[in-house]
């Protein structure tokens, strides 16, 4: 089993904080604190879940040493009084707040699941959106419009594209690769140069500088083919992570029109 990573520790324990625990048996003993084996199984149940990984008696071995280590280091601030500090006790009370936050957040969402009507919807917006016809394009971006009448003006002399856009574009993205986009959806691109491509025909480039907010582009088509919106399984995910910040948004406003707020 791959060793689960320290990184996920504060986390869990901050989850695993913000239940009530019930007393058990004592785990560890640091300089007389307690440390209750629910607690341990609590956070490794949580590290566990995270990582994709079964609890194992390894895990809460591991987790048992980071948290000994962690109390010997908490009871050391406490000794050099950094409790005392106004700006560890602000950091503290952050702290506190977002692991109410996350708690009760997270009880709204297992409440409120987002249901296969609104993924099912929110898949069909999106597909409609997403365009019959995929394009593949070069461009060439250059600062001023008379650099891109020059460039026009060579290829109408017989340049090749990929070879102008390899010297002159100042698209990292793309001029080292001759100024290629690769396959793309017009709705992926920023409106003037959307319009520009889709009234171009297969070999086609733009004989008029396209002005965006990232300077004036020469456009290139080189194919089209109809185009295929990854399915809703593939995006699902996605899907639901957005219906779910929209729900969470909804639900802390509906909460702050609730409150008295006096400033």
């Amino acid at each position: 089993m791959t060793p689960i990573r320290s990184k996920f520790l504060p986390a869990a324990l901050a989850l695993a904080l913000a239940s009530p625990l019930a007393l058990a048996q004592t785990a560890a003993t640091v300089n007389g604190k307690a440390i209750s084996q629910s607690f341990v199984d609590s956070v490794a149940a949580l590290m566990a879940k995270q990582a994709g990984q079964p609890v194992t008696p390894q895990l809460k071995e591991q987790i048992k040493k980071q948290m000994i280590l962690r109390e010997v280091v908490v009871q050391e601030a406490e000794k050099q009084g950094l409790l005392k500090n106004p700006q560890i006790q602000d950091q503290l009370q952050i702290d506190r707040q977002n692991v109410l936050i996350h708690a009760v957040l997270a009880a709204y969402l297992q409440k409120h699941p987002v249901s296969q009507a609104e993924i099912q919807a929110q898949y069909d917006k999106f597909a409609k959106s997403f365009g019959h016809t995929e394009y593949e394009a070069q461009h060439i971006l250059v600062p001023t419009r008379k650099e891109a009448e020059d460039v026009i003006a060579q290829l109408e002399k017989g340049a090749k594209f990929s070879e102008l856009a390899k010297k002159d574009s100042k698209d990292t993205g793309s001029a080292a690769n001759g100024g290629h986009l690769g396959w793309s959806t017009p709705g992926n691109y920023v409106p003037a140069f959307a319009s520009a491509l889709m009234k171009l025909k297969p070999g086609q480039y733009t004989t008029t500088p396209v002005q965006t907010q990232f300077g004036w582009h020469v456009i290139k088509l080189d194919q089209t083919r109809p185009a295929k919106p990854p399915t809703l399984q593939q995006l699902r995910p996605q899907i639901v992570e957005e219906l779910q910040r929209e729900a969470i948004q909804k639900y802390q406003q509906q909460l702050l029109a609730g409150a008295k707020v006096t400033q």
